[in-house]
């Protein structure tokens, strides 16, 4: 989106503050922070600007961009739009070989006339010398540069009064065209000047010129789109109107037909022309001595290295060359041309007013408009500006005097003024910075007293604590070494118990044998007894078969029977007492065979709680060893703080 500025700062800007420091006027720079937030960058301030273009030379990092109205002519004339076009000098100057093909170019793409503006620089000549010593305007300003028309209506009104009420030579050419040509199409100006823009949208101009195309936009578009064509020139004679560009051009061609015995004040460059105007104003209101007229001009070097020429073309001496040709062969002129060599002044003006006595002088006459009320600037003060310098940190003569010039402004009284319109900030200037860091430094040395006294007490603390963890540690070791002696007694108990588990185990085994063999003798002892008592049950039988006879047999087999039933009856008690000592046996080995598993796995642990044990030991003996050597360190470092 195209900002609402004719000069605007583009990406590049570091915030260095040359740009203020070059430019007339103090509010037309604002600093403001970067997108990044850790940084401040100058933006451009619209309405006080009057784009001069200092700020281009002296930036450093091209932050700074302009627009013109090249784009717009050529989707125009893509269009179908009658447009002619008003040539300056300066272009030939500037490109000698190449102007010729360029306007070729223009041509082929429907450019329908092109005229130097160098005729109306003549015209402009012609009118200053009439208006001046018609209406004895002495001490009358030059206004063809627009830069020091905008400084003057707006920051020096009392000097509009001083301003030659005479059109520029690019209005001149332009009012002659629609005038006295008849030419309604529109205009559009190829121009070394950025400011010729606000000159073309001021109301006193009356939009007889709609477009200003800069060189340098100008021939970017031509390269890029290669509108190169066949050679042509411009369409109008003219004089020595072709040197208004260089520096002392207008002086010039005024000596040319007034004579050097007028005093003609020539002033050149952003920084002295401005200051010569703010001294001028003051020379006016006091009546002193004023000079035939002023020819000034914002550029240095004339509008042959205007804001709008080509970057490359500043650091070659070359235009002055070519300008110097074009002005030898204006001079050549014969015997009844009024810039012939071979007449005087006098006789030149004669015949300069003879060559436009059909023009109407009241056709190229203009006004000027007050408009200091349109600009955001305010004079702080003195209570107001002893606000600023106390927020700025400065409290003294001496400090509010200092006028380093880091923050851009000539003092530290602009500095405070531009803080007061809103247009910088005291975090620009570097002794509130440095006071700041001084401040900050002594809170600084603040804290670090009172951390030392903290780490003095934290050192002591924390030898006192390491103590206590060394004590600890020991103590770990000592019980952990207790531990591990006391887990090998367990571990070899144990194992007492594990062998004795075997031996039990093994006596089991042996008592389940004799228990087997006890229920075999009790089969042979039931068996016997079975016999017993079936041969008992026979001698009874043979007893009772014998009489008298045989009751002793039958008494000796009735004993022998209840032995055998009392043999019977042991050796089923026997038995039953055997199958109890068996369930009793294998219920011991199982909870033998469980205590086995058990002391093995309290062995295992044990043997594993004694490894642990070893381990504890080694990181103890670790943490010990680290714990002393950060004890030492923090003992050393305390000593060295």
């Amino acid at each position: 989106m195209r900002p609402n500025t004719l000069i605007y700062t583009n990406d590049n800007c570091q915030g260095c503050n040359r740009c203020i420091s070059v430019c007339p006027v103090l509010t037309a720079n604002y600093s403001v922070p970067s997108k990044d937030g850790d940084n401040r960058r100058i933006e451009v301030h619209s309405e006080n600007c009057i784009s001069c273009g200092a700020c281009f030379d002296a930036c450093e990092h091209q932050a700074r961009s302009f627009y013109d109205d090249t784009e717009q002519f050529f989707h125009d004339l893509n269009l179908g739009k009658q447009i002619s076009v008003i040539l300056a000098p300066a272009f030939k100057a500037n490109y000698p070989d190449q102007y010729e093909q360029v306007l070729g170019g223009l041509k082929k793409m429907g450019v329908r006339h092109i005229y130097s503006v160098s005729f109306g620089a003549d015209i402009t000549t012609w009118a200053y010398i009439n208006y001046i010593t018609k209406h004895k305007f002495q001490g009358g300003i030059s206004q063809p540069c627009p830069a020091v028309v905008n400084y003057i209506e707006h920051y020096e009104p009392t000097l509009i009064e001083k301003l030659i009420p005479i059109h520029s030579p690019m209005m001149c050419t332009a009012i002659y065209i629609k005038k006295y040509l008849k030419n309604n199409d529109s205009l559009a100006f190829i121009s070394p000047c950025i400011a010729k823009k606000t000159e073309i949208t001021d109301p006193n101009t009356q939009g007889y010129v709609s477009y200003n195309l800069t060189f340098s936009h100008l021939m970017a578009y031509v390269r890029k789109h290669n509108l190169w064509g066949n050679k042509v020139s411009d369409e109008t004679n003219y004089g020595l109107g072709s040197i208004y560009p260089m520096p002392g051009g207008l002086k010039e061609n005024v000596y040319w037909f007034c004579g050097e015995e007028v005093f003609i004040r020539q002033v050149e460059g952003e920084k002295r022309a401005y200051e010569f105007l703010r001294d001028y104003q003051k020379r006016v209101q006091t009546g002193s001595t004023l000079p035939f007229m002023v020819d000034i001009l914002n550029c240095d070097k004339g509008c042959l290295y205007g804001t709008g020429i080509e970057e490359s073309k500043n650091h070659s001496e070359d235009n002055y060359y070519a300008i110097e040709k074009i002005k030898a062969r204006s001079k050549t002129k014969g015997m009844f041309h009024p810039f012939s060599r071979l007449l005087s002044p006098k006789q030149r003006l004669r015949l300069l007013n003879l060559k436009f006595a059909r023009l109407n002088i009241r056709d190229f006459m203009r006004s000027y408009t007050n408009k200091s009320g349109m600009i955001s600037l305010q004079q702080p003060a003195p209570a107001e500006l002893n606000t600023v310098f106390n927020q700025m940190g400065k409290h003294t003569p001496m400090e509010r005097n200092i006028n380093c010039g880091a923050c851009g402004y000539s003092n530290c009284t602009e500095m405070a003024s531009a803080i007061f319109n809103g247009c910088n900030t005291p975090a620009n200037c570097i002794h509130y910075i440095k006071n700041e860091v001084q401040q900050f430094s002594r809170q600084l040395e603040l804290q670090n007293s009172t951390i030392l006294k903290k780490n003095e007490e934290l050192a002591h603390f924390i030898a006192e604590d390491f103590e206590s963890l060394n004590t600890s540690i020991n103590g770990v070791v000592q019980g952990n070494m207790v531990n591990a002696e006391e887990s090998s007694a367990i571990n070899a108990a144990m194992q007492k118990i594990s062998d004795f588990c075997s031996i039990l185990d093994a006596s089991f085994s042996e008592i389940q044998e004799l228990l087997h063999q006890l229920e075999k003798n009790n089969e042979s002892i039931s068996k016997i007894a079975d016999q017993t008592n079936i041969l008992s049950l026979n001698a009874s039988v043979e007893a009772s078969r014998s009489g008298t006879a045989g009751k002793g047999f039958a008494v000796v087999a009735g004993e022998v029977r209840s032995l055998a039933e009392a043999s019977r009856t042991m050796a089923e008690q026997s038995d039953y007492n055997r199958s109890e000592i068996v369930q009793a046996v294998q219920s011991l080995m199982q909870r033998t065979e469980e205590l086995t598993h058990s002391i093995t796995d309290i062995n295992d642990r044990l043997t594993n709680l004694a490894t642990s044990t070893q381990e504890v030991l080694a990181e103890a003996d670790v943490v010990k060893h680290i714990s002393g050597t950060v004890k030492n360190r923090l003992e050393e470092l305390n000593r060295n703080i």
